[in-house]
């Protein structure tokens, strides 16, 4: 499995592609594109590769993550999948964008498949897991692709710090709770593809992480 990740918008989101090579399959984690730019190189990287795009994930339905996710589903005949507890915040993706100032058009976020704990998705030979880790938004949800050993994280944890929890339904505790059961009780070398920022090790923040 192949993985590329584009930096975007404003609050400088990673948007994961998982693609199996030229011509194969591929899946998008988190489309926060904001710009038609951004939704071109998106949509420009999938047709050069003449990829199938077959899932589009969320990890959580906050706007950075989420706002071009009914568009990127609608253009390829595909559902929304994220957690079933992000259903409010999906819903109120239009009054995020007003608080956070933003001139960008959505509607509210429908969820069209839940991704529950223990769910699999088959993808490109492999299993991808889906984990529960609430406590940066309510569903948050982290994918766990065990055979190429990394975790897609979405804001649970980060490089040397964790999401923030002030947001609506947070909670420090449940979120430290979530990193500690489901992510660091993972292999040492799994890679921690996060929402933000650079690429970290489960090892790594073992032992360098100083909210752990």
């Amino acid at each position: 499995m192949k993985i590329s990740r584009f930096t975007m918008n404003p609050f400088g989101m990673n948007c994961y592609v998982l693609w199996s090579g030229p011509g194969g399959d591929c899946i998008v984690i988190d489309p926060g594109m904001m710009t038609q730019s951004e939704k071109d190189m998106i949509i420009s990287f999938i047709e050069s590769n003449n990829l199938t795009l077959k899932h589009v994930l969320l990890t959580h339905c906050h706007i950075d993550h989420a706002c071009a996710a009914t568009w990127l589903a609608g253009k390829y005949g595909l559902q929304v999948e994220a957690g079933e507890k992000e259903a409010a915040i999906a819903e109120n993706l239009p009054l995020q964008i007003q608080r956070f100032g933003l001139k960008i058009d959505t509607t509210p976020l429908v969820i069209d498949n839940i991704l529950s704990e223990g769910d699999v998705i088959d993808f490109a030979g492999e299993e991808i897991r889906v984990l529960e880790t609430p406590g940066h938004s309510p569903g948050s949800l982290s994918f766990y692709c065990p055979s190429s050993s990394v975790i897609f994280t979405g804001d649970a944890i980060f490089q040397g710090s964790i999401g923030r929890t002030d947001l609506l339904g947070g909670s420090f505790t449940v979120l430290i709770d979530s990193i500690k059961s489901k992510i660091m009780t993972l292999p040492p070398d799994t890679v921690i593809a996060s929402g933000h920022g650079d690429t970290t090790t489960v090892g790594d923040e073992k032992v360098y992480n100083p909210f752990l």
